[in-house]
């Protein structure tokens, strides 16, 4: 036990660094899979799968909202995955304001290339060591975790950071 009251237990800090290592490691090793087999990085096939599940289309917030990644570079891997023709990006014609991503066909056909690899890697490194119970038990945990960060507001809706003015230098100073 520490005296700090901020401080993490080690059996708390043991956990976090487990959870950070393991997310480390099965992401690497999807990235692999998906560079190798379908020429995506993980963010990329993250944009291209949940496209996919949302029967083909979300604005760029709903999509910043999902993809854990900043706004400027999801507007970069938009642009890469509407170069190799993956996605078309529009306005909404809901709300001008909006921009409207859709999967193309050639999309859906580069997620159906690379999903059953992906889910072999899934399996293999995170699947394969547990028990129902403890997929069961993972399930749980891992879903009260994510909804209790999710019930921030969304990354999307958070103000951007204004630099700050530069300092006006005194007259006479180099």
């Amino acid at each position: 036990m520490t005296d700090d009251p901020g401080a993490l237990q080690p059996e708390q800090l043991g956990a976090v660094f487990a959870l950070m290592e393991a997310v480390g490691l099965l992401q690497h090793s999807i990235e692999l899979q998906l560079r190798a087999e379908g020429d995506l990085s993980w963010v990329q096939f993250q944009i291209l799968a949940r496209l996919a599940d949302a029967q083909g289309q979300l604005t760029m917030t709903e999509l910043a909202d999902g993809v854990i990644y900043s706004r400027s570079g999801l507007t970069y891997q938009a642009s890469l995955l509407e170069k190799a023709d993956l996605i078309t990006r529009g306005p909404s014609p809901d709300d001008e304001r909006s921009t409207l991503v859709t999967i193309t066909p050639a999309g859906l056909a580069r997620v159906a290339q690379v999903l059953p690899g992906h889910i072999q890697v899934a399996r293999r490194l995170l699947f394969d060591p547990l028990t129902d119970a403890d997929l069961h038990h993972l399930g749980d945990i891992m879903t009260r975790v994510r909804d209790h960060m999710r019930a921030q507001p969304a990354r999307s809706a958070t103000p951007r950071k204004r630099r700050a003015a530069p300092v006006p230098r005194a007259e006479g100073t180099a």
